[in-house]
């Protein structure tokens, strides 16, 4: 009878490690048939990715590799990223699975409208960094070549650059969804982010000054789509601690609380 309770304690958490494995062996599967699909496209995918800089070389210059296996390790590995990035719907609804059944109903109908909205904005901070930053930043690289140096870029380097603008454009473009949890869970007052207001968009061009050429342009690009993120996540998180706030009051005030007419 005594081994019973132990049992008992033990079942959920085995239940847990198998529902984890389930769930970890499906994102598995998931990015290896976007993979599948996507490994003939390599060779396109690759040159699509790396149009902005191509069009920007001089005239006559090409990419080059100079490793032996880069021709196809470089395009298979950016195969994967896409197949990786491509599949991270699938991947967030898995977690958010997982997850689900601990939260409460009130957390739930705030965890949805934030993966939603994290899934957009990534993928919105590296459509920016593809269709506006690049064309920038590669047309001031060429612009800058000293003379006599042919600009003819090796295609590892230039995969491992443009992966890392686009995770960082991405978790950048996430600002609003870090503003609003920093909010609802409680850890910084919405006073307290409005009165540092200068520091985060003095923080903000300095990302920029980081992430992209030594221009006040380029870095105002950046700098400047992160103030505005900052800003919505900022009124969204105050509208709901507001929301939040007035909903004790609501339930305070109820007809029985109230006192009764006086008989005639």
């Amino acid at each position: 009878m005594s081994k019973l309770p132990d049992a008992d304690q033990e079942m959920p958490l085995v239940s847990h490690l198998t529902e984890l494995r389930t769930r970890l062996l499906r994102c598995v599967v998931i990015i290896f048939v976007i993979f599948a699909g996507l490994f003939y496209f390599a060779q396109d995918i690759y040159a699509l990715v790396a149009a902005p800089l191509r069009a920007y070389l001089p005239e006559g210059a090409t990419m080059i590799a100079t490793g032996v296996a880069s021709p196809f390790l470089t395009p298979f590995k950016l195969t994967l990223m896409c197949a990786l990035f491509l599949g991270m719907p699938v991947i967030l609804h898995q977690a958010w699975g997982f997850i689900a059944p601990g939260l409460y109903t009130h957390e739930r109908r705030i965890a949805v409208p934030l993966l939603i909205s994290s899934i957009f904005l990534f993928y919105a901070g590296m459509a920016f960094a593809y269709f506006v930053v690049f064309p920038i930043m590669f047309g001031f690289f060429a612009s800058v070549t000293p003379q006599g140096v042919a600009m003819m870029t090796d295609i590892g380097q230039y995969l491992d650059f443009v992966l890392t603008l686009f995770f960082a454009f991405g978790v950048a473009f996430e600002i609003p969804i870090a503003t609003f949890l920093v909010i609802w869970v409680g850890l910084v007052d919405v006073a307290t982010l409005r009165k540092s207001r200068p520091y985060v968009i003095v923080g903000c061009f300095v990302v920029g000054m980081v992430l992209t050429p030594p221009d006040v342009f380029s870095q105002t690009l950046l700098a400047l789509p992160m103030w505005l993120l900052f800003e919505s996540g900022l009124l969204a998180g105050a509208l709901v601690k507001r929301k939040r706030d007035e909903e004790p009051a609501e339930e305070e005030a109820k007809p029985e609380d109230q006192p009764p007419a006086p008989l005639s």
